[in-house]
């Protein structure tokens, strides 16, 4: 009996002592493995209209990423390509490849409430911030860890502040709210409708929430997604992003 209560208070001393860190490299694993390709409907909301695309990508780690936009009609074939720190932009209708700097990481990705930077996340949530545990909260039905992440010196990120909800069971990241550099709250980023994809039990849709814009938000459905597959390297390649469709 001793025994039994020394081994389960060594297990709750263990899982305790989880670092910030660890939580959240648990949750980037868990949502994106070491590679992903995924199915997307991505539905833009503004007072007065509604806009629907669809898209697929290719993701391997951080530092490479595709995506393509496959409806409606008129922005199919519309792609971003992301190679470690540098992003570029495809436009079909005017046979155009567009390079993003850095200055533009903060604006609207197609018209949307992300930002370039969440689409293709050019910053490293693991690398470039400071990782901090600062409460416990249950967001639904789910007990989560409160975590803070301040930019490290001179790291290339958009925001001056992030909190994030990260569930204890599964290591769901359920809400995440992003400070500029002042700590105004500007968006409110909140996941839901829990489910299994390809063996993984993951938040498939994502809405942004612009707390200063009455009416505006942009929801991120996850129709597919398959984990940890082979994509050949030569993918993430401008020649090969001008011949997607």
């Amino acid at each position: 009996m001793v025994q039994k209560i020394i081994i389960l208070l060594l297990t709750t001393l263990t899982l305790n002592a989880q670092t910030a860190l660890e939580i959240i490299e648990k949750a980037e694993d868990n949502f994106r493995g070491t590679s992903n390709i995924a199915e997307v409907k991505m539905t833009i909301e503004r007072p007065k209209w509604t806009r629907e695309m669809t898209m697929k990508s290719w993701t391997v780690g951080e530092e490479y990423a595709l995506i393509l936009v496959q409806g409606p009609v008129r922005d199919k074939g519309t792609a971003f390509l992301k190679k470690e720190k540098e992003m570029w932009n495809w436009v079909p209708n005017i046979e155009k490849v567009i390079k993003l700097p850095p200055s533009m990481m903060m604006q609207s990705w197609m018209g949307s409430d992300f930002t370039n930077d969440d689409l293709v996340q050019n910053s490293s949530i693991i690398n470039d911030y400071t990782h901090e545990i600062i409460g416990e909260e249950t967001v639904g039905e789910y007990v989560c860890y409160k975590l803070q992440l301040t930019p490290k010196p001179e790291a290339p990120v958009v925001w001056g502040k992030v909190v994030s909800w990260i569930s204890k069971e599964g290591y769901l990241q359920l809400k995440t709210e992003f400070y500029d550099e002042d700590e105004y709250l500007i968006n409110r980023m909140e996941a839901s409708q829990v489910k299994e994809m390809d063996g993984r039990t993951i938040p498939t849709k994502m809405t942004i929430t612009p707390v200063e814009d009455e009416g505006n938000r942009t929801t991120i459905e996850y129709l597919s997604m398959d984990f940890d597959v082979e994509i050949d390297p030569a993918i993430f390649s401008i020649q090969h992003m001008k011949r997607l469709r």
